[in-house]
This record gives C-alpha cells, structure tokens and sequence, in this order.
C-alpha cells in the first residue's frame, strides 16, 4: 500500500511539474506575440547605439595584456640594450611608421627589432601613448619626444609638444626654436616662433644667437613689414651690429641688408648721423640708399602725399593688431572735428589728430591704409579744400592738398589705383552729378566722365576695379545704382536697390557690395547687398538703429558700421556685421559730448598701443 502511494505521488509531481512548464511555455509565448503586436502596431525606427566607454575599455585590455606580455609579438631593442614590448596590430594601427615597417621591410617576421634613432625611455613613453592615449612632456623631454614623434609620424605628440614649446618662447630661445621647429617641419611652432621673433625684435636682437644669424634669415626678417620696433633707426643699429660681428665676412652683404632697411621714413636729423658711419659712406651702393632717402624726405616736405615705390619706402607695422580704425567725432562744444585711433579687438582708444573744420558731410577715404583723406565738405568756398593725414609720420597732423575742381559737400569718395574720387554732391544749393579723379603722381585733379543723374548723399564701394555710386538724392530719393569703368570711362546702371536710400553706408567685403540704412522719408535700419556674379539685390538682417549715412568699413571678416545721424542727431554706436552668423551686435563707444560720424580703416600708428 505504502509503494503504491508514493508511486501515485512521484505521477502526481510530474504531472504538476509538466504542466508548469507548459504554462510556462504558453505564457513566454504569449509575452512574445504581445510584444511583436506593440511593436508592429507603432512605428520604431532603427537606432544606432554607441558605447562610449567601448574604446577606452579595449585600450585598457590591451594594456593589461602587454604589461603582463600576454600575445606580445615584437620586442624592440634600443640603442642602451633595453628592450619595449608590444602587439604588432596595435602598433601598426597608430603608426604610419611602424604600419611600414611591419608592411614592407624584413622586421615584417622578426619578433626582435633593433631601433637605433631612439631613447629606451622616449621609445616606451611614445608606446604607452599608444596604448593610453596618454603622454607626459617636461622640458627635459620636450625636444627629443618631439623629434621622436615626427620619426614615428605621431601627429599629436608632435602638436602637444609644439604647444608646449610656444608657451616658453623667450627673447633668449626663440632663434633656436625656430630653427628646430623648421628642421623638424612643425609649421605651427615655427609660424609663432616667427611671430615672436618679430613681436620682440628688439630683445631678441641682444641675444648671442641674433649675431649667428645666416644673411638670409636676417634679410627675412628685416624685410617684413610686421616687425615690432618703434623707429626705424633700431632695425639700422641691429643689422650695423650683426655686421660688425664678423666684419671681414659680412661686409659684403650689407647692401643686401640696406635694400630692406626703411631710410627714407627716417627724419633728416637722424639721416645725417647715420651718413657718419663708415660702413654705409664707404660702401657705393649703400651710399646710394643714403642719397635716396634724403631725396625722399626732400619731396615729401614739399608733396606731404607720396605713394611709396620700393619697400624702402613702405612703414613698418608695429605689432599688435595689423589694423586699427580711425573715427571721426564732432563735439558739442568745438567746431573743430576730432579723430581717435580705435582697437576693435582691444577696445583701446586714443586721440589722433583734430581737424580744424568740420566736415560731417565730407568724403573720407584712405589710400595704401596710410594716407587718410578728407574731402570737400565744408560749408562755403572752402569745400573744395582736401586735407590729408599721414598715419605713418611720428608726428601725425591734417595738412592741407590740393584743392578740387568742384566745390562739394554731401559727396562720396571712392580709392581705385590709388586715385581718389570725388563723386557727386552739392555745390551749395546746386545738386551734382560731376566726378573728379585726383592723381597722386601728378598731385592735380582732373576731371572725368559724369553719373547719368545727379547724386547727393550718395554711397560710392569699390569692387572688382569699379566704382559703384549707390543711391543718393537727385531732387527725389534714389535707388537706382550705377559703376564706373576707368579703362573706358565710362558709367553703366546695374540693378536697383529693393529700396530707396539717401546716404546709404556703402561697403565692400569678400566680394559683396553692402548698402547700409540711408533715409527715405523715414530714416532706414535695413541692409541690403549686391553680388556682381548674381546681378541683383537681396536683403540681409536689419540693424539695430536706423542710421543716415554711417561710416562703413571691414576689418578682420566683419563689417563695421559707424555713427551716422537719426533726426540730426549724430549716433554714438558701431554694429558689426558677422556674414557667417548673419547677424547684427552693437557697441556704445561715444564720450561724453562727443559724436560719432565716420571712421577709415588704418595701418596701426607706431605711438598706438
């Protein structure tokens, strides 16, 4: 009986344990046609997921694996008899070096390589970078990790130890720097320790190193424009001193240092000592550097305008930022208009020189970034009057040209070969459409083909060697656009403005004509721009402020647009323009009493900090 009862049981169990199962089964089934209903019945889209930690989880194994030489395949052994080990694979996938060593050469099937260019330590701290993605630079290190990373073509031990360099670039090292980063082809390194040189010439210029300069890496430096000295006279004395160095064998290139040097931007006084040294006196073609300078100084006191010819006579710009602006004010209180060298980058300012009249309604160009130009302007006969400022001289002042042909205020100027128009405007009540060309060379102005309508308060750019006159007033506002071509003088239309616009900013940038607010019996806020490849207008964002005729200028891929006037009142702001957001910001730059009405882009004065 008791057999039988157990035997009924174990049936009992298994039948119970089956029928578990089965409702195991069944429900898992069941879970599975639910989820592919969900699933069918909404729309899933495929998606892509990422480990990020995925990389730097394999790294670290096969770190593991190398320290503890597990699959370890290649050992190398260096010039001290120490041996690096590591994985093929690993290597040869962040090496362009070793992936043609294990490619190409016999090393392909040796387990032991010889590495006779390195340091053991160098050797294991480039493949432990390889391994970790890590490395650590000193200064002890520095230059052999780095001639090491350029041997084993690793590009970014290579920059790291590049930009570390450049942090400890000094007065007393930046010669060999230079020299080390152009050896081992580090164009970055070898960009800013230039820069530097140049930045610091005249410290550097006391170092041992500056006197083992070759001739032709002090003619390179010489000769750039961007050299960083306060008068000309200190460039002279370093190169009599590296000259006098080893006088028997330098000798001979002196006048090919002279070539470069600036002698005709010197002042008399300082010209006559330098005719005392021999070296220059004794030397004919240096001698005629002399002769030349002098003649230069001669015609400029008696021109003040003189386009340079020759790199002699071309100002050096003095560091910092290459440009600065130049803008224009009228005070509340002075008829005088003042002037201030301002830094957009910096946003320092300093007073340049005043204008002794004021000339809100003249015409402001600049010729070669150094020679601004006021043009017409002033009320009475005196608006055929020019003045001129030379941003270059040591000391800055207007002074007066020749006067125009025509009287005119409320004219556009345009620069093209180095001329200057005058476009337009008024004489007194009388509304122009006449044009006058001012030739340097000559020092006369002339006059040229007139605009098919006349224009005051009109807008004049300069694109693709052709003056544009924008807009304007002809006894009803103007929208229409016309260009003139000096080779053939003559004028043609272009497509008009979607808008009409008396004294419309006017500029020019990468190629784009821009016509900026202006007034249409409502003063404007909008902007529009012209592509000559298109033939048509397209609007841009608005400005913040309705401005009638703001200065307009480009510096550094923006577009600043300067002061201007609403209802009479001079603006005291500057927007900036980014074409590559598209969009407008604003500065607050006026002083108290003082009014901005337009600016120039200049060559950054040497007495500008």
């Amino acid at each position: 009986m008791r057999l039988k009862l157990i035997t009924i049981y174990k049936n009992y169990l298994k039948v119970l344990l089956m029928s578990v199962k089965e409702m195991d089964t069944i429900q898992s089934s069941s879970c599975e046609n639910n989820l592919k209903q969900v699933l069918t019945s909404k729309e899933c889209e495929p998606t892509n997921f990422r480990n990020n930690s995925h990389s730097a989880r394999i790294l670290e194994d096969l770190q593991s694996l190398r320290k503890n030489e597990v699959l370890c395949d290649v050992r190398f052994v260096a010039d001290d008899g120490k041996i690096v080990i590591g994985h093929k694979i690993v290597l040869v996938a962040a090496s362009p070096y070793f992936r043609a060593m294990f490619s190409n050469f016999v090393e392909n099937n040796k387990d032991f390589v010889t590495i006779r260019e390195l340091d053991s330590t160098i050797l294991q701290l480039l493949v432990d970078y390889i391994y970790t993605g890590e490395i650590m630079v000193t200064k002890e290190n520095v230059q052999v990790l780095l001639q090491a990373a350029s041997v084993l073509q690793l590009d970014y031990v290579n920059s790291v130890c590049a930009e570390f360099l450049q942090k400890y670039l000094d007065p007393s090292n930046c010669i060999d720097i230079k020299a080390f980063a152009d050896l081992h082809k580090c164009t970055g390194l070898l960009s800013s320790s230039e820069a530097y040189i140049k930045q610091h010439f005249l410290e550097v210029a006391k170092s041992k190193d500056f006197l083992s300069l070759s001739s032709e890496d002090l003619v390179k430096l010489i000769s750039s424009i961007d050299v960083a000295v306060p008068f000309e006279e200190k460039v002279i004395e370093c190169v009599i001193k590296w000259v006098k160095h080893d006088l028997d064998r330098r000798n001979y290139f002196l006048p090919k240092l002279m070539e470069h040097l600036r002698l005709p931007l010197l002042k008399p006084d300082i010209l006559f000592n330098i005719v005392n040294e021999p070296l220059l006196m004794n030397n004919p073609k240096c001698y005629n550097y002399v002769i030349e300078a002098f003649h230069f100084n001669l015609q400029k006191s008696c021109h003040h305008f003189a386009i340079p010819q020759t790199i002699r006579c071309q100002p050096r710009q003095f560091g910092g930022s290459q440009k600065v602006i130049l803008m224009f004010n009228r005070s509340d209180t002075s008829p005088k208009c003042s002037t201030e060298w301002y830094d957009p980058v910096t946003k320092l300012r300093e007073n340049a020189p005043g204008i002794n009249d004021c000339r809100r309604t003249a015409g402001l160009c600049v010729i070669r970034d150094q020679f601004v130009f006021a043009v017409g302007g002033v009320n009475g006969s005196s608006s055929k009057s020019v003045s001129l400022l030379d941003v270059s001289s040591r000391s800055p002042s207007w002074v007066p040209m020749v006067d125009m042909l025509v009287s005119r205020h409320g004219l556009g100027v345009g620069v093209l070969d180095d001329c200057i128009y005058a476009v337009g405007g008024r004489d007194g009540t009388n509304l122009l459409n006449s044009v006058e060309k001012f030739d340097g060379i000559i020092q006369k102005w002339q006059m040229v083909s007139s605009m098919s309508i006349q224009r005051s308060s009109v807008g004049v750019g300069v694109l693709n060697k052709r003056l544009y006159t924008v807009g304007g007033y002809s006894g009803k506002f103007l929208k229409s656009v016309e260009y003139y071509d000096p080779t053939l003088d003559t004028w043609n239309p272009v497509a008009e403005m979607s808008e009409y616009r008396q004294g419309a900013g006017v500029g020019v940038m990468d190629g784009i004509l821009y016509a900026i607010g202006g007034f249409n019996g409502q003063y404007l806020k909008s902007a529009e721009i012209y592509r000559p490849a298109d033939g048509n207008w397209c609007p841009i964002a608005h400005m913040h402020l309705c401005r009638f005729r703001p200065g307009v200028v480009t510096l550094n891929g923006l577009l600043y647009v300067i002061g201007g006037e609403i209802d009479a009142s001079d603006v005291d702001t500057v927007e900036i323009y980014d074409p590559i957001t598209k969009t407008w910001t604003m500065e607050t730059l006026s002083r108290h009493g003082v009014r901005i009405y337009g600016g120039v882009v200049v060559s950054r004065p040497h007495h500008y900090h």
